[in-house]
Protein backbone atom coordinates (compact mmCIF):
# COMPACT_ATOMS: atom_id res chain seq x y z
CA UNK A 1 0.00 0.00 0.00
CA UNK A 2 1.46 3.43 -0.37
CA UNK A 3 2.82 5.12 2.07
CA UNK A 4 0.30 8.36 2.48
CA UNK A 5 -2.39 5.52 1.97
CA UNK A 6 -1.40 4.27 4.82
CA UNK A 7 -0.76 7.67 6.67
CA UNK A 8 -4.56 8.08 5.96
CA UNK A 9 -5.55 5.12 7.58
CA UNK A 10 -3.66 5.97 10.94
CA UNK A 11 -5.00 9.60 10.80
CA UNK A 12 -8.17 8.91 10.11
CA UNK A 13 -7.90 6.41 13.64
CA UNK A 14 -6.08 9.26 15.67
CA UNK A 15 -8.82 11.44 14.51
CA UNK A 16 -11.26 9.25 16.08
CA UNK A 17 -9.65 8.64 19.13
CA UNK A 18 -8.96 12.20 19.50
CA UNK A 19 -12.59 13.34 18.25
CA UNK A 20 -14.18 10.11 20.31
CA UNK A 21 -11.83 11.60 23.70
CA UNK A 22 -12.60 15.11 23.77
CA UNK A 23 -16.52 14.62 23.05
CA UNK A 24 -17.38 12.12 25.46
CA UNK A 25 -16.20 14.65 28.74
CA UNK A 26 -17.33 17.99 27.38
CA UNK A 27 -21.25 16.96 28.00
CA UNK A 28 -20.99 16.04 31.74
CA UNK A 29 -18.21 18.77 32.76
CA UNK A 30 -21.59 20.73 34.62
CA UNK A 31 -21.96 17.67 36.39
CA UNK A 32 -18.23 17.16 37.46
CA UNK A 33 -18.36 20.67 38.95
CA UNK A 34 -21.62 20.33 40.53
CA UNK A 35 -19.54 17.14 41.76
CA UNK A 36 -16.73 19.25 42.91
CA UNK A 37 -19.17 21.45 45.39
CA UNK A 38 -20.61 24.28 43.04
CA UNK A 39 -24.49 23.83 44.25
CA UNK A 40 -25.56 26.83 43.36
CA UNK A 41 -28.04 27.68 40.12
CA UNK A 42 -26.03 31.01 39.58
CA UNK A 43 -22.61 29.90 40.03
CA UNK A 44 -23.11 26.73 38.23
CA UNK A 45 -23.15 27.92 34.52
CA UNK A 46 -20.48 30.97 35.22
CA UNK A 47 -18.51 27.96 36.63
CA UNK A 48 -19.48 25.62 33.44
CA UNK A 49 -18.87 28.25 30.74
CA UNK A 50 -15.56 29.51 32.00
CA UNK A 51 -14.25 25.97 32.39
CA UNK A 52 -15.84 25.05 28.74
CA UNK A 53 -14.67 28.31 26.76
CA UNK A 54 -11.21 28.31 28.54
CA UNK A 55 -9.73 25.27 26.59
CA UNK A 56 -10.61 27.02 23.03
CA UNK A 57 -9.53 30.40 24.23
CA UNK A 58 -5.82 29.60 25.09
CA UNK A 59 -5.63 27.07 22.01
CA UNK A 60 -6.78 30.01 19.80
CA UNK A 61 -3.21 31.80 21.64
CA UNK A 62 -0.84 29.73 20.91
CA UNK A 63 -2.46 27.84 17.41
CA UNK A 64 0.10 29.54 15.28
CA UNK A 65 2.81 29.11 17.99
CA UNK A 66 2.38 25.33 17.14
CA UNK A 67 1.98 25.54 13.19
CA UNK A 68 4.97 27.78 13.57
CA UNK A 69 7.06 24.67 15.29
CA UNK A 70 5.45 22.26 12.79
CA UNK A 71 7.04 24.29 10.09
CA UNK A 72 10.25 24.16 11.91
CA UNK A 73 9.93 20.79 13.30
CA UNK A 74 7.81 18.62 11.10
CA UNK A 75 3.87 17.62 11.76
CA UNK A 76 4.42 14.20 12.93
CA UNK A 77 6.17 15.73 15.98
CA UNK A 78 3.40 18.31 16.66
CA UNK A 79 0.64 15.12 16.70
CA UNK A 80 2.96 13.43 19.38
CA UNK A 81 3.00 16.28 21.36
CA UNK A 82 -0.82 16.65 21.30
CA UNK A 83 -1.87 13.10 21.79
CA UNK A 84 0.25 12.77 24.49
CA UNK A 85 -0.42 16.95 26.26
CA UNK A 86 -3.59 15.77 26.20
CA UNK A 87 -3.61 12.26 27.84
CA UNK A 88 -1.70 13.64 30.72
CA UNK A 89 -3.54 16.59 31.46
CA UNK A 90 -6.96 15.01 31.16
CA UNK A 91 -5.77 11.90 33.55
CA UNK A 92 -4.71 15.13 36.05
CA UNK A 93 -8.40 16.21 35.92
CA UNK A 94 -9.71 12.65 36.96
CA UNK A 95 -7.89 13.59 40.51
CA UNK A 96 -9.36 17.44 41.29
CA UNK A 97 -10.75 18.23 44.38
CA UNK A 98 -11.41 21.97 43.62
CA UNK A 99 -13.35 23.66 41.01
CA UNK A 100 -10.21 26.61 40.08
CA UNK A 101 -8.02 23.05 39.56
CA UNK A 102 -10.08 21.77 36.98
CA UNK A 103 -10.53 25.37 35.36
CA UNK A 104 -6.60 25.52 35.37
CA UNK A 105 -5.99 21.97 33.75
CA UNK A 106 -8.63 23.25 31.24
CA UNK A 107 -6.75 25.97 30.14
CA UNK A 108 -3.62 23.77 30.11
CA UNK A 109 -5.47 21.40 28.24
CA UNK A 110 -5.76 24.35 25.79
CA UNK A 111 -1.50 24.30 25.81
CA UNK A 112 -1.74 20.79 24.27
CA UNK A 113 -4.06 21.28 21.47
CA UNK A 114 -3.68 20.75 17.61
CA UNK A 115 -3.63 17.11 16.92
CA UNK A 116 -6.30 17.45 14.44
CA UNK A 117 -5.33 20.61 12.19
CA UNK A 118 -2.26 19.31 12.62
CA UNK A 119 -3.51 16.23 11.12
CA UNK A 120 -5.09 17.62 8.32
CA UNK A 121 -1.84 19.41 7.21
CA UNK A 122 -0.04 16.31 7.45
CA UNK A 123 -2.72 14.44 4.99
CA UNK A 124 -2.78 17.58 2.75
CA UNK A 125 0.80 17.82 2.47
CA UNK A 126 1.45 13.87 2.01
CA UNK A 127 -1.48 13.54 -0.17
CA UNK A 128 -1.53 13.61 -3.93
CA UNK A 129 -2.30 17.55 -5.20
CA UNK A 130 -5.25 15.86 -7.20
CA UNK A 131 -6.56 13.71 -4.33
CA UNK A 132 -5.92 16.33 -1.45
CA UNK A 133 -9.81 17.27 -0.87
CA UNK A 134 -11.10 13.54 -0.85
CA UNK A 135 -8.58 13.09 1.83
CA UNK A 136 -9.37 16.11 3.85
CA UNK A 137 -12.68 15.07 3.80
CA UNK A 138 -12.10 11.46 4.43
CA UNK A 139 -9.70 12.58 7.14
CA UNK A 140 -12.85 14.58 8.38
CA UNK A 141 -15.52 11.62 9.05
CA UNK A 142 -12.81 10.30 11.16
CA UNK A 143 -13.27 13.02 14.01
CA UNK A 144 -17.00 13.73 13.27
CA UNK A 145 -17.38 9.69 13.98
CA UNK A 146 -15.54 10.06 17.46
CA UNK A 147 -17.85 12.98 18.17
CA UNK A 148 -20.68 11.43 17.06
CA UNK A 149 -20.02 8.52 19.26
CA UNK A 150 -18.46 10.27 21.83
CA UNK A 151 -21.20 11.35 24.11
CA UNK A 152 -23.02 7.97 24.38
CA UNK A 153 -19.96 6.16 25.06
CA UNK A 154 -19.06 8.46 27.98
CA UNK A 155 -22.71 8.39 28.87
CA UNK A 156 -22.60 4.61 29.18
CA UNK A 157 -19.34 4.95 31.65
CA UNK A 158 -20.33 7.75 33.59
CA UNK A 159 -23.51 5.90 34.78
CA UNK A 160 -21.48 2.22 34.87
CA UNK A 161 -18.03 3.41 37.10
CA UNK A 162 -18.67 7.37 37.48
CA UNK A 163 -17.58 10.35 36.24
CA UNK A 164 -13.57 10.42 37.20
CA UNK A 165 -13.43 6.97 35.68
CA UNK A 166 -14.54 8.57 32.09
CA UNK A 167 -11.35 10.76 32.50
CA UNK A 168 -9.15 8.04 33.03
CA UNK A 169 -10.51 5.97 29.56
CA UNK A 170 -10.27 9.03 27.81
CA UNK A 171 -6.91 9.41 28.43
CA UNK A 172 -6.07 5.84 27.97
CA UNK A 173 -7.69 6.64 24.07
CA UNK A 174 -5.29 9.52 23.98
CA UNK A 175 -2.61 7.32 24.43
CA UNK A 176 -3.49 4.70 22.08
CA UNK A 177 -3.74 7.39 19.80
CA UNK A 178 0.01 8.79 20.72
CA UNK A 179 1.32 4.92 20.13
CA UNK A 180 -0.96 4.89 16.49
CA UNK A 181 0.92 8.15 15.63
CA UNK A 182 4.34 7.04 16.50
CA UNK A 183 4.46 3.93 15.16
CA UNK A 184 2.26 4.23 12.28
CA UNK A 185 2.25 7.72 10.87
CA UNK A 186 5.52 8.59 8.68
CA UNK A 187 6.17 11.90 7.31
CA UNK A 188 8.10 12.22 4.37
CA UNK A 189 9.57 14.63 1.75
CA UNK A 190 9.26 17.47 4.82
CA UNK A 191 11.81 20.43 4.27
CA UNK A 192 12.68 21.48 7.91
CA UNK A 193 12.61 25.46 7.76
CA UNK A 194 15.16 26.56 10.16
CA UNK A 195 15.06 29.21 12.73
CA UNK A 196 16.92 31.90 10.19
CA UNK A 197 14.83 30.81 7.48
CA UNK A 198 11.70 31.38 8.89
CA UNK A 199 9.20 33.89 8.05
CA UNK A 200 7.45 37.01 9.73
CA UNK A 201 3.82 37.08 9.49
CA UNK A 202 3.96 39.89 7.31
CA UNK A 203 6.49 38.16 5.30
CA UNK A 204 4.38 34.99 4.77
CA UNK A 205 1.19 36.97 3.85
CA UNK A 206 3.60 38.76 1.32
CA UNK A 207 4.35 35.03 -0.33
CA UNK A 208 0.63 33.93 -0.53
CA UNK A 209 -0.84 33.70 -4.02
CA UNK A 210 -3.94 35.65 -2.67
CA UNK A 211 -3.99 37.05 0.47
CA UNK A 212 -7.66 38.43 0.76
CA UNK A 213 -8.72 35.27 0.26
CA UNK A 214 -6.81 33.48 1.95
CA UNK A 215 -7.92 36.03 5.42
CA UNK A 216 -11.27 35.25 3.85
CA UNK A 217 -11.16 31.60 4.34
CA UNK A 218 -10.04 32.54 8.16
CA UNK A 219 -13.50 34.02 8.46
CA UNK A 220 -15.16 31.36 6.98
CA UNK A 221 -13.49 28.86 9.50
CA UNK A 222 -15.13 31.09 11.97
CA UNK A 223 -18.57 31.17 10.55
CA UNK A 224 -18.65 27.50 10.29
CA UNK A 225 -17.95 27.16 13.82
CA UNK A 226 -19.65 30.14 15.12
CA UNK A 227 -22.87 28.57 12.98
CA UNK A 228 -22.38 25.04 14.72
CA UNK A 229 -21.88 26.59 17.98
CA UNK A 230 -24.64 29.35 17.84
CA UNK A 231 -27.53 26.59 18.54
CA UNK A 232 -25.77 24.83 21.47
CA UNK A 233 -26.90 26.59 24.77
CA UNK A 234 -30.60 27.12 23.46
CA UNK A 235 -31.14 23.57 21.68
CA UNK A 236 -32.61 21.78 24.80
CA UNK A 237 -34.74 24.75 26.06
CA UNK A 238 -35.74 25.18 22.03
CA UNK A 239 -36.85 21.48 22.25
CA UNK A 240 -38.86 22.15 25.36
CA UNK A 241 -40.44 25.01 23.64
CA UNK A 242 -41.70 23.13 20.89
CA UNK A 243 -42.95 20.05 22.73
CA UNK A 244 -43.42 21.55 26.36
CA UNK A 245 -44.76 17.87 27.43
CA UNK A 246 -41.79 15.62 26.14
CA UNK A 247 -40.63 13.16 28.77
CA UNK A 248 -37.80 12.29 27.55
CA UNK A 249 -35.81 15.55 26.64
CA UNK A 250 -32.72 15.04 27.16
CA UNK A 251 -32.38 11.85 24.80
CA UNK A 252 -34.17 13.76 21.94
CA UNK A 253 -32.37 16.99 22.09
CA UNK A 254 -28.88 14.95 22.33
CA UNK A 255 -30.13 13.08 19.15
CA UNK A 256 -31.33 16.56 17.54
CA UNK A 257 -27.46 17.38 18.64
CA UNK A 258 -25.70 14.34 16.92
CA UNK A 259 -28.16 13.97 13.67
CA UNK A 260 -25.66 16.14 11.46
CA UNK A 261 -22.74 13.95 11.79
CA UNK A 262 -24.08 10.96 11.08
CA UNK A 263 -25.33 12.86 7.30
CA UNK A 264 -21.97 14.40 7.07
CA UNK A 265 -20.35 10.97 7.35
CA UNK A 266 -22.12 10.18 4.00
CA UNK A 267 -21.48 13.99 2.47
CA UNK A 268 -18.01 14.42 3.42
CA UNK A 269 -16.05 12.31 0.99
CA UNK A 270 -18.46 12.11 -1.48
CA UNK A 271 -17.90 15.99 -1.81
CA UNK A 272 -14.21 16.14 -1.74
CA UNK A 273 -13.71 13.94 -4.80
CA UNK A 274 -16.66 16.08 -6.31
CA UNK A 275 -14.61 19.42 -5.27
CA UNK A 276 -11.55 17.70 -6.99
CA UNK A 277 -13.53 17.62 -9.89
CA UNK A 278 -15.51 20.70 -10.43
CA UNK A 279 -13.54 22.78 -7.60
CA UNK A 280 -13.53 22.75 -4.16
CA UNK A 281 -14.56 26.73 -4.33
CA UNK A 282 -17.72 25.95 -6.24
CA UNK A 283 -18.53 23.06 -2.95
CA UNK A 284 -17.72 25.62 -0.60
CA UNK A 285 -20.31 27.96 -1.63
CA UNK A 286 -22.71 25.48 -2.29
CA UNK A 287 -22.54 24.24 0.88
CA UNK A 288 -23.28 27.98 2.40
CA UNK A 289 -25.64 28.86 0.37
CA UNK A 290 -27.87 25.47 1.66
CA UNK A 291 -26.79 26.29 5.13
CA UNK A 292 -28.26 29.74 5.00
CA UNK A 293 -31.64 28.44 3.98
CA UNK A 294 -31.76 25.39 6.26
CA UNK A 295 -30.92 27.91 9.41
CA UNK A 296 -34.20 30.18 8.22
CA UNK A 297 -36.08 27.14 7.63
CA UNK A 298 -35.51 25.97 11.70
CA UNK A 299 -36.47 29.14 12.55
CA UNK A 300 -40.25 28.03 11.04
CA UNK A 301 -40.35 24.70 12.95
CA UNK A 302 -43.52 23.81 14.83
CA UNK A 303 -42.08 20.39 15.83
CA UNK A 304 -38.79 18.57 17.47
CA UNK A 305 -38.93 16.01 14.02
CA UNK A 306 -39.26 19.28 12.03
CA UNK A 307 -35.82 20.28 13.56
CA UNK A 308 -34.26 16.56 13.39
CA UNK A 309 -34.68 16.50 9.58
CA UNK A 310 -33.54 19.85 8.83
CA UNK A 311 -30.16 19.09 11.21
CA UNK A 312 -30.00 16.20 9.37
CA UNK A 313 -29.87 18.09 6.39
CA UNK A 314 -27.48 20.45 7.31
CA UNK A 315 -24.99 17.61 8.12
CA UNK A 316 -24.77 17.31 4.23
CA UNK A 317 -23.23 20.52 4.24
CA UNK A 318 -21.31 20.63 7.12
CA UNK A 319 -19.59 17.69 6.39
CA UNK A 320 -17.83 19.61 3.29
CA UNK A 321 -16.99 22.93 4.23
CA UNK A 322 -14.23 22.27 6.78
CA UNK A 323 -12.22 20.19 4.33
CA UNK A 324 -13.05 22.57 1.61
CA UNK A 325 -11.53 25.61 3.15
CA UNK A 326 -8.52 23.46 4.38
CA UNK A 327 -8.01 22.37 0.69
CA UNK A 328 -8.89 26.03 -0.57
CA UNK A 329 -5.81 27.31 1.67
CA UNK A 330 -3.69 24.28 1.33
CA UNK A 331 -3.51 25.67 -2.78
CA UNK A 332 -2.83 29.12 -1.69
CA UNK A 333 0.16 28.17 0.65
CA UNK A 334 3.78 27.14 0.18
CA UNK A 335 5.68 23.78 2.34
CA UNK A 336 7.14 26.25 4.19
CA UNK A 337 4.13 28.16 5.40
CA UNK A 338 1.51 25.50 5.34
CA UNK A 339 1.73 25.07 8.97
CA UNK A 340 1.51 28.55 9.89
CA UNK A 341 -1.38 29.24 7.81
CA UNK A 342 -3.28 25.88 9.53
CA UNK A 343 -2.40 27.48 12.83
CA UNK A 344 -3.88 31.02 11.78
CA UNK A 345 -7.03 28.98 10.99
CA UNK A 346 -6.97 26.55 14.03
CA UNK A 347 -7.09 30.03 15.86
CA UNK A 348 -10.12 31.26 14.09
CA UNK A 349 -11.71 27.78 14.73
CA UNK A 350 -11.22 28.12 18.48
CA UNK A 351 -12.47 32.19 18.46
CA UNK A 352 -15.63 30.53 16.79
CA UNK A 353 -16.02 27.51 19.31
CA UNK A 354 -16.06 30.60 21.68
CA UNK A 355 -17.84 33.40 19.58
CA UNK A 356 -20.88 30.72 18.63
CA UNK A 357 -22.74 29.83 22.02
CA UNK A 358 -21.84 33.38 23.40
CA UNK A 359 -24.04 34.87 20.16
CA UNK A 360 -26.62 31.86 20.59
CA UNK A 361 -27.26 32.96 24.40
CA UNK A 362 -27.10 36.78 23.88
CA UNK A 363 -29.58 36.47 21.10
CA UNK A 364 -32.44 34.16 22.95
CA UNK A 365 -32.27 36.47 25.59
CA UNK A 366 -32.92 39.73 23.58
CA UNK A 367 -35.16 38.39 21.11
CA UNK A 368 -36.42 34.50 21.65
CA UNK A 369 -35.25 31.19 20.78
CA UNK A 370 -36.19 31.95 16.69
CA UNK A 371 -34.07 34.45 16.25
CA UNK A 372 -31.02 32.65 17.05
CA UNK A 373 -31.52 30.85 13.77
CA UNK A 374 -32.41 33.97 11.67
CA UNK A 375 -28.92 35.62 13.04
CA UNK A 376 -27.09 32.48 12.40
CA UNK A 377 -28.52 32.55 8.69
CA UNK A 378 -27.39 36.27 8.47
CA UNK A 379 -23.72 35.89 9.88
CA UNK A 380 -23.46 32.82 6.86
CA UNK A 381 -25.00 34.97 4.20
CA UNK A 382 -22.46 37.91 4.82
CA UNK A 383 -19.38 35.55 4.94
CA UNK A 384 -20.40 33.84 1.76
CA UNK A 385 -20.96 36.90 -0.05
CA UNK A 386 -17.52 38.48 1.03
CA UNK A 387 -16.14 35.06 -0.01
CA UNK A 388 -17.90 34.87 -3.35
CA UNK A 389 -16.85 38.73 -3.79
CA UNK A 390 -13.05 38.10 -3.26
CA UNK A 391 -12.78 34.73 -5.16
CA UNK A 392 -14.69 36.54 -8.51
CA UNK A 393 -12.27 39.70 -8.07
CA UNK A 394 -9.28 37.15 -8.31
CA UNK A 395 -10.81 35.56 -11.22
CA UNK A 396 -10.98 38.07 -12.99
CA UNK A 397 -6.92 39.35 -12.36
CA UNK A 398 -6.13 36.34 -13.17
CA UNK A 399 -8.23 36.16 -17.06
Amino acid sequence: MESWKVNLISIWLGCFFTGLAISQILPFLPLYIEQLGVHSPDALPVWSGLTFSVTFLVSALVAPLWGSLADRKGRKLMLLRAALGMSVVIFLQAFVTQPWQLLLLRGLMGLTSGYIPNAMALVATQSPKDRSGWALSTVATGQISGVIAGPLLGGMLADWIGLRAVFLFTSGLLLVCFFITLFLIKESGHRIVSKQERLSGKAIFRTLKNPALVVSLFFTTLTIQLSNGSISPILTLFVRHLAPDIQNIAFVSGFIAAVPGVSALFSAPVLGKLGDRIGTGRILVATLSVSILLFIGMSFVTSPTQLAVLRFLLGFADGAMMPAVQTLLLRQSSDQTTGRIFGYNQSFMYLGNVAGPLLGSMISAMAGYRWVFVCTALVVLINTLVFVSISRRRERRAG
